[in-house]
C-alpha cells in the first residue's frame, strides 16, 4: 500500500473545493521530492549530487539533459525481505524528476559516476545556443 495514496485522494477532493493552485506551496510537504539533488555551479561548470540509494543496476537509472533541463528517472528500492519495517524514512519507489539548470550545458562534455548511493554529474556550460536531448552514461566506481 502506498502511504501517500490516502493523502492524494484527500488532496484531489480539496482541489475540487479550493482550486488546484491552492496546494502549490504545500507540494514538498505532502510528498517530498525524490531523488534529492544538490547543485553546485561555477562560471562554466555544474556539479550535481543525486541521492539514489540501493541502486544495483546502473541501467535502472536514466539521466537526460536537454539544453538547460536535467531529467532523471529510476527506482529507489531498499528491501529487507526477512524483517518487518517498523520505521521508514528513506523514500522509495519509481521517480521522474526534471530540474532546470542555471544555464544551458554542452552535449559533448557530460559525465556521471555512481558510488555509495550518490550519482555525481558533471556538466559544462554551453557558449552557443542549441537544443538537443542527450542521455548521460553512468560509470560505477564501486569495487566488487
Amino acid at each position: 500500500m502506498n502511504p501517500f495514496q490516502n493523502m492524494n485522494n484527500w488532496r484531489q477532493n480539496m482541489d475540487r473545493f479550493f482550486g488546484e493552485d491552492f496546494w502549490g506551496e504545500f507540494e514538498g510537504i505532502l510528498k517530498p521530492t525524490i531523488p534529492q539533488i544538490n547543485i553546485y555551479k561555477s562560471d562554466n561548470e555544474l556539479l550535481l549530487l543525486v541521492n539514489v540509494p540501493g541502486l544495483e543496476n546502473l541501467d535502472d537509472l536514466d539521466i537526460f539533459v536537454d539544453y538547460s533541463i536535467l531529467e532523471i528517472r529510476g527506482i529507489i528500492s531498499l528491501q529487507s525481505s526477512q524483517k518487518q519495517c517498523i520505521q521508514e524514512e528513506i523514500l522509495q519507489g519509481t521517480f521522474e524528476r526534471k530540474v532546470e539548470l542555471p544555464y544551458p550545458v554542452r552535449g559533448d562534455r557530460m559525465q556521471a559516476t555512481y558510488r555509495n548511493g550518490i550519482v555525481v554529474i558533471q556538466l559544462h556550460r554551453m557558449i552557443q545556443e542549441e537544443g538537443k536531448r542527450n542521455k548521460i552514461k553512468i560509470k560505477s566506481l564501486d569495487e566488487k
